[in-house]
C-alpha cells in the first residue's frame, strides 16, 4: 500500500467515524436556524426592537416583494413604524441548508398586515433567508421575498 493510499483509507474511516457526529451538529444547527427564524417572526409581530436587533446582522439587506431594499436601520424603523404591521405570519414549506456558519433558509410566508386606518391586507409570498452564525447566534444577514 502506498503511501497515498494509506491516506486516503484513513481519511475514509476518520470520515466515518466523525459523519455521526457531523449530522448530530448539523441537526442541532438546523433547529437552532428554525428557532432563529420563529424568533424573527415573533418579534417582527411585536415589534420587539431588542429581539430584532439581535436576530439581525449589522449588514442586513432586507428586500421585499416589490422591491424596497432596506438595511437594518430601515428594516427595524419601517416595522416600528406600524405603516403596515403584521397581525399574523404563518411560515410552511420551509427548508434550510447549511453549508459551515451559513444557513439558507426558504419558505412560504402567509399573513396580514394592518394599516394605520385598520385596513388589513393578507400576504402570501416566496422568501429566501441567508443566515450567519456570529458568536454562536444565527442572525440574519440577507432576506429576499418574491411574488408568487
Amino acid at each position: 500500500m502506498t503511501l497515498a493510499s494509506r491516506r486516503a483509507a484513513l481519511a475514509g474511516a476518520a470520515a466515518l467515524l466523525l459523519a455521526p457526529n457531523l449530522a448530530r451538529a448539523q441537526a442541532g444547527d438546523q433547529a437552532q436556524v428554525a428557532a432563529a427564524v420563529e424568533a424573527l417572526s415573533q418579534a417582527m409581530i411585536a415589534v420587539d426592537r431588542p429581539k430584532l436587533e439581535a436576530l439581525t446582522s449589522p449588514a442586513l439587506s432586507y428586500g421585499h416583494s416589490a422591491g424596497r431594499i432596506e438595511n437594518k436601520a430601515q428594516f427595524i424603523a419601517y416595522l416600528e413604524s406600524r405603516a403596515s404591521a403584521f397581525r399574523r405570519i404563518e411560515l410552511s414549506e420551509q427548508t434550510i441548508g447549511l453549508t459551515s456558519d451559513e444557513a439558507i433558509v426558504r419558505h412560504l410566508f402567509t399573513g396580514e398586515t394592518v394599516d394605520p386606518a385598520g385596513k388589513v391586507t393578507p400576504v402570501r409570498i416566496g422568501v429566501l433567508q441567508v443566515w450567519t452564525k456570529d458568536g454562536g447566534s444565527w442572525r440574519l444577514l440577507a432576506r429576499q421575498a418574491y411574488r408568487l
